[in-house]
């Protein structure tokens, strides 16, 4: 009866990702920036058709990179959560557009569609009462009651916002890789410290210490 408990117990206990979460959501945004460097001339601002063909190399490894990702998240971690199904798909979707039409406004666009997707999803859920975001992640942070995930639907419905109305305001402001090192450099930089700033409001509504940096390493993925 003793020993069988713990048996029990182990075999329900969630696997850990480390931090393959991380390089299952930011691997694809990294071969896409290094691929585009490798093709983009010295003079991109002057060499039109030299910046598009770079721009098509990159959207075709983002392309191929994303379903890898996917395939490792689904191998290594034995799921595949809603929302990275989601992106992958839009990726896949928005990037052979870019490729289709040589348009790179179809890869930029991306993001602000899925900000905005994912924003609408949670802040109506927030208002009905139901926290999407754990349904989304298919994450189970141990100890955290409704409330808690509520309260982080909520906020990261808040948080898509700004980051919709960031990414579109580089759109026009901005050259195309001047933007994609902003979702490298400034992007991913703010949502790990906006994910850091949930910690203490989580571990109030009874999320675990040992899930602390679980929540760190399994952020919503937002590229």
């Amino acid at each position: 009866m003793t020993t069988e408990a713990p048996k029990q117990a182990a075999a329900t206990e969630k696997p850990k990702s480390g931090w393959l979460n991380v390089a299952v959501d930011y691997g694809p945004l990294l071969v896409f920036f290094l691929v585009y460097k490798f093709y983009s001339p010295e003079n991109a601002g002057d060499d039109t058709a030299g910046e598009i063909f770079a721009v098509i190399r990159g959207t075709g490894a983002f392309i191929i990179a994303a379903v890898v990702a996917l395939a490792v998240s689904k191998w290594r971690l034995g799921r595949v959560s809603p929302m990275l199904w989601l992106s992958t798909a839009m990726i896949v979707g928005f990037g052979a557009l870019t490729i289709y039409f040589q348009d790179e406004r179809f890869i930029q666009w991306k993001p602000t569609i899925i900000y905005v997707l994912f924003s609408a999803v949670l802040l109506v859920g927030y208002a009905k009462g139901k926290s999407l975001l754990k349904i989304l992640l298919e994450a189970a942070f141990e100890g955290l009651t409704d409330e808690g995930w509520l309260k982080l639907s909520r906020n990261w419905g808040l948080f898509f916002i700004v980051l919709a109305a960031l990414n579109t305001a580089l759109i026009f402001m901005v050259s195309f890789e001047t933007w994609l090192a902003a979702k490298l450099w400034l992007f991913l930089p703010l949502t790990f410290l906006f994910t850091f700033t949930q910690v203490p409001m989580l571990m109030r509504h009874g999320l675990n210490v040992e899930d602390k940096e679980e929540v760190l390493q399994d952020p919503p993925r937002t590229e």
